[in-house]
């Protein structure tokens, strides 16, 4: 049975790897017609056959789950028109700097010959031009609203290390995402009567409550409780998520699987005690099972307040697989119940098998359920309940640094001291307390939840200053290497050969850096949305030409993109960063590449900030390979005032190749820069001006440049229309290779071999739900 299990989640696994989704009926037969023979004749070769055909069965369940979400999509003659809808607000809304995203089941489309899928991802800006719902009034889960909105297809920044977010639209089963428009929208309903929207409204009330006994203002650690009670982990702070990840407690500060099992183990012990001393009671149900069946309906119901996330998933199906156990009067060991729970799980989401916390989660058990029967039974002295605890620790972190590595290139040395104090206090005493106030508001409850926390956080903030383990994403081989050292490390006492675990784990650990060669240069232009991110590297050197754009005050490119991306390659310090302009969607990130990197020499056109300014004729060599910079000249500073002339241009020469980085320079600068020294403008490789813009791109200019690529920087479905046709026709009438990051993801372009080499994330790790 276990092995069955563990090669369904296999072929789960394997689905969600796909570029293309393939046709899954043929798997579905052909793992029936396989497995059948392992459940009639024994021996190890059917059993073989029986393990390869669930392999494929879990192939095709994932297959056949994806065919069905993907069915529904929106037609791309509907991208970007009006259409009038009548639905509910599903979950909980999300407030950000400039408006209002909310998750909305459209119930009816009113807009004649509309299709439209049936759950959606809207935003209500306000005070964004005139696109813009000005009077937004508050909006609760369960209510029934008639919108006019514009959509777009599920589409999502594709970067090296990035997030993929429309796998996580996919997941939610959100085939659309969009905004509404001013005409008025009407609420047609306080609420519909649903459970599932009953639960999101129960949800809304929580946070509410807490937001009106902890204003955020005078409670920094409000949020945290308000995750720990509902499971709602936007509530807490951006800046908050890089303490927990340097002290690796981030999987306290939301709803845990030991969470629920806190809650379930209270509630069960104080009906067990209860029950117990009604006679009556007693008689009818024994008081276990009366408090084993109360600690999996407050389970149930924790989990569903939690938003049913994996870890939330996992303890409540182990529960109810070990109560079913129990009442039936079965044992069923630890691991089978855990590999139930896997199943469950993936019967119920196949595509959870694409985050982080499902590894973790999984893991961490594992881990635990591995080392349990060996050494945690070992004598009741304090000093064996201190070692056991001590065992617990390391288990839990060790078996957690593979993932670390593969997901998030980066594991906490502190880890284990800090969750030695963090897991109890926050499992059994801010966590009852956050649950305690939810249920009743009352101000002092919560007060004292935030007073512990006030303590905690000063605990880990000393932490989060220790060093923390970084190296680039080594090959899924390594990790898998890494994986089964863990699991020979783990091996018990006296059992011979633990330490050969130690080299599995080096490959992961120690994996190099990837680097051009000598004389070569690898430019790497970010899909950032509608702005611009590059990192140029040669041998010993790093360049961030511009670091992206601010998306809201909460985030920004250099954050959310740029960061990710050199931490995946195993960077932790530039030699240069060139702000080229003033523009937000060039600058935007600059503030927390700055806060999360070592940045070397700081160069930029704007007067605002510390370093050297950007100045035709700068020149300088890395490695064998020659920067300089062709624009702005000094006389430029001094003549214009709109801040694209002021546009850094960059001319990267290696091995006889170039490219040239234009940033957002408009008709006037190339006019000058061709009366300057045209010569200088041949490259191989273009970096579209100014996104495409009808500005930019004049006939000279890009006669001059004789490039044999262009890549364009522009986002999906932009607000700008960048790039503009004309500008496209002028481009696409030149011998010449025209590549987006709006539709081929992040771009990156090789230097200095034999020959100019370009690849596109999109097309080179593609996933069957992209651009569907």
């Amino acid at each position: 049975m276990r092995l069955f299990i563990l090669a369904f989640a296999a072929g789960v696994l394997a689905l969600q790897r796909q570029p293309e989704l393939p046709v899954w009926p043929l798997w579905a037969l052909a793992g029936g017609l396989l497995t059948l023979p392992g459940w009639r004749w024994p021996g190890w070769p059917s059993r073989l056959l029986a393990i390869v055909g669930c392999c494929a069965l879990g192939f095709a369940w994932a297959g056949w789950r994806a065919d069905l979400r993907l069915a529904e999509q929106l037609p791309a003659a509907w991208e970007g028109r009006d259409i009038a809808v009548v639905g509910v607000i599903a979950a909980l809304p999300q407030d950000f700097s400039s408006g209002t995203r909310f998750e909305f089941v459209v119930d009816k489309v009113l807009t004649e010959a509309a299709v439209v899928p049936h759950r959606l991802q809207l935003s209500w800006y306000q005070g964004r031009g005139a696109d813009a719902a000005v009077d937004r009034p508050p909006l609760r889960p369960g209510e029934r609203w008639r919108f006019t909105v514009r959509l777009k297809r599920p589409h999502g920044n594709a970067n090296p290390g990035g997030f993929d977010y429309e796998a996580w639209l996919l997941e939610r089963d959100i085939r659309a995402t969009g905004y509404i428009r001013p005409d008025p929208p009407q609420r047609l309903a306080e609420m519909v009567w649903q459970p599932d929207y009953l639960i999101e409204r129960l949800r809304f009330a929580v946070r509410a409550r807490y937001a009106e006994m902890l204003p955020a203002d005078r409670y920094p650690w409000a949020g945290i409780l308000v995750a720990l009670a509902v499971g709602d982990q936007r509530a807490i702070q951006g800046d908050l998520w890089t303490t927990f990840n340097r002290t690796g407690t981030t999987h306290l500060m939301s709803i845990s699987g030991l969470h629920v099992t806190m809650v379930a183990a209270l509630f069960g012990w104080l009906v067990n005690f209860g029950w117990r001393r009604v006679p009556a009671l007693a008689l009818r149900l024994p008081a276990q099972k009366a408090g084993l069946l109360a600690a999996c309906l407050a389970a149930f119901v924790y989990a569903l307040l939690a938003g049913f996330a994996v870890p939330a998933q996992r303890t409540l199906y182990m529960l109810l697989v070990a109560a079913l156990a129990l009442l039936s009067g079965r044992l069923i060991a630890p691991s089978r119940t855990l590999l139930l729970a896997l199943l469950v799980v993936l019967l119920y989401d196949p595509w959870s098998v694409l985050a982080a916390g499902f590894w973790l989660s999984f893991g961490a058990v594992g881990a635990l359920l591995y080392i349990g029967s060996a050494r945690l039974g070992e004598g009741r002295g304090w000093r064996q309940q201190v070692r056991a605890w001590g065992v617990v620790q390391w288990a839990a972190t060790l078996a957690s640094l593979p993932v670390l590595l593969l997901v998030f290139q980066q594991f906490s040395l502190v880890s284990p001291l800090a969750n030695a104090l963090a897991i109890p206090l926050v499992s059994f005493v801010v966590t009852p307390l956050a649950l305690l106030a939810a249920l009743v508001p009352w101000w002092p409850i919560a007060a004292l939840a935030h007073w512990v926390l006030d303590w905690l956080m000063l605990f880990l903030g000393w932490c989060a200053v220790w060093p923390v383990w970084q190296a680039p994403v080594p090959p899924l081989w390594a990790a898998v290497a890494a994986g089964l050292g863990v699991a020979v490390c783990l091996l018990p006492r006296g059992v011979p050969g633990r330490l050969l675990g130690v080299p599995l784990l080096i490959p992961a650990l120690f994996w190099p850096v990837d680097k051009p060669g000598a004389g070569e240069a690898w430019i790497t232009v970010l899909d950032v949305g509608q702005g611009l991110a590059s990192v140029v590297r040669t041998r010993e050197h790093t360049l961030i030409y511009d670091p992206g754009p601010l998306y809201s005050a909460e985030s920004d490119a250099g954050q959310r993109v740029v960061v990710p991306y050199l931490r995946w390659l195993g960077i932790n310090r530039v030699d240069m960063l060139m702000v080229t302009h003033r523009d937000s969607d060039h600058s935007g990130g600059t503030a927390s590449v700055r806060a999360a990197l070592a940045v070397g020499e700081l160069r930029s056109s704007l007067p605002e900030i510390d370093g050297e300014p950007c100045l035709a004729g700068q020149r300088w060599v890395w490695d064998g390979v020659v920067f300089g910079v062709l624009h702005p000249s000094a006389e430029a500073y001094q003549r214009d005032s709109k801040t694209n002339h002021l546009s850094c241009v960059l001319r990267i020469e290696a091995g006889g190749q170039a490219a040239l980085l234009t940033s957002d320079i408009e008709a006037p600068d190339e006019a000058a820069l061709l009366a300057r020294d045209a010569g200088k403008l041949a490259a191989d490789v273009l970096l579209v001006p100014h996104h495409g813009s009808k500005t930019s791109s004049t006939p000279a200019f890009l006669h001059a440049v004789g490039a044999q690529a262009a890549v364009i920087p522009v986002g999906y479905r932009n607000r700008f229309g960048h790039p503009k046709e004309a500008v496209l026709a002028r481009y696409e009438a030149l011998p010449m290779t025209l590549w987006r990051t709006d539709r081929d993801g992040a771009v990156e372009i090789g230097l200095g071999a034999e020959s100019v080499t370009l690849t596109a994330w999109r097309r080179a790790y593609r996933r069957y739900w992209h651009d569907k």
